[in-house]
């Protein structure tokens, strides 16, 4: 990223456009610590990413950032309930409430009846689905989504952004890529990309509810 100088408030939605290869995952990426910046700073939550050591990095995007990736990344040998409880049972929680976190998300996201199958038994809107829900499990401050509705039919993929909605109006943030004009025309605001930089951006992020609660 060369030109890439936003803020995102907490209860907005934000949706990032631009061609393949503009960088949008890569915002993703470094928003979330993943990756590091070559200059400038990173806040989540009131936290500098850009200062913090490999534990303390750790440990904000285990308990307040939550992401879904293009390819899912969920653990092949786990089941769907196995796969969202995880970060929980990472942070400390008991697996018995970790499992009863993981089922209330899998509920929200239309799979209960699928909970204790593996993601080879699973479809690919199912993978995708059970990754959104692994993201959200635990409130979660900042959610990032790369095209989370990608692989989901147009009523699915509209139930998961009212999902994402209901998290929002909780105090969280959202950060989603995506090639969808649905999906961006839900957005409190819509950043396109390009070449590493942003060249546009919509709407006014002091319009949106909790614009006090700055979440970078």
């Amino acid at each position: 990223m060369t030109d890439a100088d936003f803020e995102v408030y907490a209860g907005e939605l934000v949706a990032v456009v631009g061609p393949s290869g503009a960088g949008k995952s890569t915002l993703l990426a470094i928003a979330g610590g993943l990756d590091s910046p070559t200059g400038g700073e990173v806040w989540v939550d009131g936290a500098p990413l850009h200062a913090l050591g490999t534990a303390e990095l750790a440990e904000l995007r285990r308990d307040r950032v939550g992401y879904v990736f293009q390819d899912f990344n969920l653990v092949g040998a786990l089941t769907a309930a196995e796969n969202v409880a995880l970060p929980r049972e990472l942070a400390g929680v008991k697996r018995r409430a970790a499992r009863g976190e993981a089922l209330a998300e899998l509920s929200a996201v239309g799979l209960a009846d699928q909970a204790d199958r593996y993601p080879d038994q699973l479809s690919g809107g199912q993978q995708q689905r059970v990754a959104i829900a692994r993201a959200l499990v635990g409130g979660r401050r900042l959610l990032l989504a790369d095209e989370p509705t990608g692989a989901l039919d147009t009523s699915t993929g509209s139930a998961v952004i009212d999902l994402l909605r209901a998290r929002l109006s909780r105090g969280a943030a959202a950060v989603v890529v995506t090639h969808e004009r649905g999906v961006a025309e839900r957005a409190d605001r819509v950043i396109e990309i390009r070449d590493g930089s942003i060249i546009a951006a919509t709407a006014d992020p002091a319009s949106v509810g909790h614009a006090e609660e700055r979440t970078p």
